[in-house]
């Protein structure tokens, strides 16, 4: 999923690896990648890769790479590190022997030393060390892509924002039905849908990128770039996206979400609980409903599934839902039969994504395309 949209953003000699997708790309089609790309966490761009067999070898070889160039001793920045199957069994202790190799080399070549921020900083790297094996890379997003900034607030264990962009895509929603999320908490699914209907790329309201800091940065190159790609950013027609929720508060926090991204005022928001909705035929529903052991009032989660299935079966007809879970097993009390399912991991959760095609009958379709061709 990851490789289509990096082939759709203009990336070149893609080939899947064990800890993502490796490509290939000039600078303008990177900034473009980081800009617009909605499903990968992070785009690195590899330094340099050597054996690394103890820390004393870590910080010998990291000396090699022209710090002074990268970061300079005016430059703040950040390392995240992460080990496996190696001699050097903490990720802390490896970005520290890092750390120390960048600081020691400036220091030395020009009398001070770069400072560490791990909240902004102006250079973020990556170091990941596996079987004995080291890549320093450098960060070109300067943060995880998962951070769109319209999310200041949310409610409790909110579903990830890659995640929902994973989701809208495996639906293959193109805007052209409408959408609605039943339970939309503070609106994370309706944020992605809206940025995919309107063209707003997953960076657009970060300040920073980390290839700004890359020696070989084209600024003007840069510029013309986002001019062009926000010059496209297009409004919706109002009712195409929708939510609703049971809970105030969560609809309070959606509505603030959904404000700092381009026409999110045209996203319908309501109060209401899901089983008193009117009927919703030929459109996409997609939600992530709770999955704790116990709903308010005391209702068993099976038996808030088994009436999901139930609200889907008699007012969804002619629709197709998309219901993600983090506990695959609450699927089976849902009582329909999935078109498909597919693992979609959010966070630490092993989730599953079932998707229900809601066929309507010969009568019900005719219905909907005379509605269709009134409209």
């Amino acid at each position: 999923m990851a490789g289509e949209e990096l082939a759709e953003l203009g990336a070149e000699g893609i080939e899947p690896g064990y800890r993502g997708v490796h490509f290939r790309a000039d600078p303008l089609t990177l900034y473009n990648i980081v800009y617009q790309a909605r499903i990968p966490t992070r785009v690195i761009a590899p330094l340099v890769t050597f054996d690394c067999h103890s820390d004393k070898y870590l910080y010998k070889r990291a000396q090699e790479v022209d710090w002074i160039s990268l970061i300079g001793p005016e430059r703040t920045f950040a390392i995240f590190a992460s080990v496996s199957g190696s001699h050097i069994t903490h990720s802390k202790y490896a970005a520290l022997r890092l750390k120390d190799a960048i600081v020691d080399q400036i220091r030395d070549a020009v009398g001070s030393r770069p400072d560490v921020d791990r909240r902004e900083p102006d250079v973020s790297l990556n170091l990941h060390i596996e079987n004995n094996r080291a890549t320093i890379s450098l960060d070109a997003a300067g943060q995880s892509m998962h951070r769109r900034g319209y999310r200041l607030d949310a409610m409790e264990a909110p579903l990830q924002e890659t995640v929902a962009a994973a989701i809208i895509r495996m639906s293959e929603w193109k805007a052209d039905r409408p959408l609605l999320d039943p339970m939309c908490g503070s609106g994370t699914i309706l944020a992605e849908a809206l940025m995919v209907a309107t063209g707003t790329p997953g960076g657009y309201l970060h300040q920073k990128f980390g290839f700004e800091q890359f020696p070989d940065f084209d600024l003007w190159g840069w510029s013309a770039l986002r001019k062009e790609i926000d010059s496209a950013i297009k409004p919706i027609e109002k009712g195409l996206i929708s939510g609703s929720d049971i809970d105030s508060e969560a609809l309070r926090l959606a509505r603030k979400n959904l404000s700092r991204l381009p026409h999110g005022d045209l996203v319908t928001l309501s109060r209401a609980d899901y089983r008193n909705l009117d009927d919703f035929g030929d459109g996409v529903l997609i939600t992530n409903p709770p999955y704790g052991v116990r709903l308010g009032g005391g209702m068993r989660i099976e038996d808030f599934y088994k009436e999901l299935g139930d609200f889907l079966k008699q007012k969804c007809k002619g629709s197709t839902a998309f219901v993600y879970v983090g506990k695959p097993e609450l699927l089976k009390t849902v009582g329909l039969r999935t078109t498909w399912k597919k693992e979609l991991v959010n966070g630490a959760l092993d989730g599953r994504l079932a998707r229900y095609d809601m066929y309507a009958g010969q009568r019900e379709k005719d219905r909907l395309r005379r509605e269709a061709s009134e409209s």
